[in-house]
């Protein structure tokens, strides 16, 4: 299964979107197709919704209970800086184009 390890809130989680499915309500929540999700994070052009959506989907589909995943995005997705926030995500949704060995840019 191609994942994200990443430290978020209390220590490190697994994310990831394991099945269609739950990319598709990825694309539901955020309003546009997986494509247009990842150019708005590579162009710097994404909604704060998007990125929670990123976290909170791949926590599910990394194993966390729907519940843990929303309690986690509402303590430490709304109360760290953004652009910590965003690196996770950004991660999250790299692994889920590139695999697990994402390619390094400069």
């Amino acid at each position: 299964m191609i994942e994200h390890r990443a430290y978020f809130g209390d220590g490190e989680k697994t994310f990831a979107f394991p099945s269609r499915e739950l990319i598709e309500e990825l694309e539901r929540k955020t309003g546009v197709g997986i494509g247009g999700l990842f150019r708005r994070f590579r162009a710097s052009d994404y909604s704060l919704s998007d990125v929670l959506q990123v976290l909170r989907l791949g926590l599910v589909g990394g194993g966390a209970a729907p519940a843990e995943a929303e309690q986690l995005i509402s303590v430490y997705g709304l109360g760290r800086p953004l652009a910590e926030v965003f690196a996770v995500a950004d991660g999250v949704i790299t692994a889920l184009f590139f695999g697990n060995e994402a390619p390094v840019t400069a």
